[in-house]
């Protein structure tokens, strides 16, 4: 039959997993980081994915698809919830997978050091920073994501030291920074851009509004990328 149903643009989605989580029927799940149709028989047309996608990825179209089939939606629903506390497969967010990291304890400090912090102006959350401000201008400007200063241990020595930071989530906030940080770059003296992300793929859409920005920014302006590992490395 030919009714509505979702369409998920994978050029756009940047595996934060939000609309897995928001799709409560299960049709949509986490497949090589990208989100998926799973089935289309699960997919109400309803949409309530729609409004949690960051990326503006999911779009409705009308195509001949397999009817909606409510019983085996609430029968999936009934084996999820019974499989709840078993050991699963994890289907969401891979940002979101729960997991334990072991740190060797051999090179604890025998003496408490204090550090100061680099923090080189207020306040630092991509959302609530002024496009122009005085602290811009002839700035390093760290790009950086929220998880990563509590994953890499010297992000103040080795990141933010000399710059003027940032930070932000896209999976938590849900936007596209693109616009901002672009405004930012076009309206400041910017000498310098480096983003610090983590490896997990929702991370990803932090490092494409900053080279959408630099892009549209129009300067030519030094810039990096830097991974960090969940257990706290840079990676190659």
């Amino acid at each position: 039959m030919i009714r509505r149903i979702i369409q998920i643009d994978e050029e756009k989605c940047n595996g934060c997993g939000a609309c897995a989580e928001a799709c409560h029927e299960g049709a949509i799940g986490m497949v090589n980081g990208k989100a998926t149709l799973l089935r289309d028989d699960y997919c109400d047309g309803l949409g309530d994915c729609l409004p949690t996608c960051p990326t503006g990825a999911i779009s409705f179209v009308e195509r001949e698809v397999a009817a909606y089939d409510e019983k085996a939606v609430q029968e999936n629903m009934r084996k999820k919830a019974k499989s709840n506390h078993a050991a699963v497969p994890h289907t969401g967010c891979p940002g979101s997978r729960m997991q334990r990291i072991q740190h060797s304890q051999e090179t604890t400090p025998s003496a408490r050091v204090q550090t100061e912090s680099q923090l080189g102006q207020w306040p630092c959350q991509i959302k609530l920073v002024p496009t122009n401000a005085p602290y811009f201008d002839g700035a390093k400007l760290l790009i950086t994501a929220d998880c990563s200063a509590y994953a890499y241990a010297r992000m103040h020595e080795d990141f933010m030291r000399g710059k003027i930071t940032i930070i932000g989530c896209p999976k938590l906030d849900s936007i596209d920074y693109s616009e901002k940080l672009t405004q930012i770059i076009q309206n400041n003296n910017i000498q310098s851009v480096t983003v610090v992300r983590m490896e997990v793929p929702c991370c990803g859409g932090l490092e494409l509004a900053a080279k959408k920005a630099l892009q549209a920014s129009g300067k030519f302006i030094p810039w990096q990328i830097v991974t960090i590992s969940l257990d706290g490395k840079i990676l190659e």
